[in-house]
């Protein structure tokens, strides 16, 4: 056994930092400490009710337990569809342009598997969602990182782009709104997306799940005219419709590239329980901008209160127009980065709040509250970290 070593490949990452730390965190807890976690984006809300109505109906149906489709039901699909058309007012067949999947971290995966060989580059946002970097490495492409700047909005800097070689690039990851940092989705932005995708014929990735978090205006970059041409959104359920432990993400794009995308998703999964994607179709059918509002955009906006009182009381600044369902702020001169704060809240405050350096290098000096906590939870945390002197 002493000659057996694990794939290479496994020396490009490291565990991820959620699971890493959240082992530690239970260990606190089973100490007595009662931890209170402000760090994942785990929507702590339930679907609507129709939507778990519809699993438990088709659950108790003895033909739904079979293999389904790994395309997706057309049930599923023309849903999806109907949602692009309902909130983007993007017109999508659902024969051929869109692809339900088992998450958008799923569609990661696929889409450098259908797009990058090794060896390959790929644009990743910093900062930015870690698993664009780990897949990435994975799978033997290049990550060129390219810069986002509190001081730009967080929009990428497209004179600095051109400036590159990008002779090798073949894919770029945007993520709007921007998570970590809450910065918007912009038209111009979109626009300037598009325009650089066509020219450099690179193909832009834009992983769209926080479009409805406290957001009153959501933007799809496939409202650009000829986006669905060289641009791939990926969207998910698990934000906006409060199912993150369903799994259920959606691709939009032009037919060739989701036949790509489908190749490679056939060989390495089977399509998820149909309940599970019956119960995705309700939601997205029948969820009411009233429902929507209540959940995506008063309850955060209570909790989101409660974040900028913690933030101040941590002597943190933060740009109070961010969207979606964290809070992200700098950190004082007087911490040598964000890591010395959120370890001496975690073990002197017993919150758990992330350091914004497992985003990449440019969120070294920035921490992020999560908003997905019951208010008396955010409140506690509260009177916690503002009961010490920071």
């Amino acid at each position: 056994m002493n000659n057996i070593k694990p794939a290479s490949r496994l020396d490009a990452v490291q565990e991820y930092y959620f699971s890493r730390k959240l082992k530690e965190v239970a260990r606190l807890n089973a100490e007595g400490q009662d931890i209170i976690s402000l760090a994942i984006g785990s929507p702590d809300q339930p679907p609507s009710p129709q939507t778990i109505d519809k699993l438990c109906e088709v659950a108790h149906d003895p033909s739904a337990h079979g293999y389904q489709p790994t395309m997706g039901t057309m049930e599923l699909r023309k849903a999806m569809a109907d949602f692009y058309h309902r909130w983007y007012g993007v017109e999508v067949d659902a024969a051929s342009e869109v692809q339900p999947l088992i998450g958008s971290k799923e569609g990661i995966l696929h889409i450098t598997l259908a797009f990058v060989n090794p060896g390959d580059e790929v644009l990743v946002p910093n900062p930015g969602y870690p698993t664009y970097t780990s897949l990435s490495k994975i799978l033997g492409a290049k990550v060129v990182n390219y810069n986002l700047d509190e001081d730009n909005g967080w929009q990428p800097d497209f004179e600095e782009l051109e400036r590159r070689d990008l002779s090798r690039v073949k894919l770029m990851w945007t993520n709007y709104p921007n998570m970590p940092t809450g910065g918007d989705a912009r038209m111009e932005t979109y626009s300037k997306l598009v325009d650089f995708a066509r020219r450099h014929d690179i193909v832009v990735v834009n992983d769209n799940p926080y479009s409805f978090i406290l957001n009153e205006h959501p933007l799809s970059l496939l409202q650009v005219e000829g986006a669905k041409d060289c641009c791939i959104e990926l969207n998910s359920m698990s934000k906006g419709y409060n199912m993150p432990g369903w799994r259920v993400g959606m691709c939009v794009s032009n037919p060739q590239f989701i036949s790509w995308i489908l190749k490679i998703k056939s060989n390495i999964d089977s399509g998820t329980f149909r309940g599970l994607q019956l119960a995705a179709a309700e939601a997205l059918t029948t969820n009411t901008e009233e429902w929507h509002r209540e959940y995506n955009i008063n309850v955060y906006r209570r909790r989101r209160e409660i974040a900028e009182r913690i933030m101040q009381a941590l002597g943190c600044t933060y740009d109070d127009s961010q969207v979606g369902m964290f809070l992200w702020g700098k950190i004082a001169d007087k911490y040598a980065n964000a890591e010395q704060l959120t370890e001496r809240v975690l073990h002197e405050a017993r919150v758990f709040i992330t350091p914004g350096f497992i985003f990449g290098s440019n969120g070294e000096r920035y921490v992020r509250i999560s908003l997905c906590a019951q208010g008396d939870k955010m409140q506690e945390a509260l009177r916690r970290i503002g009961g010490l002197a920071w």
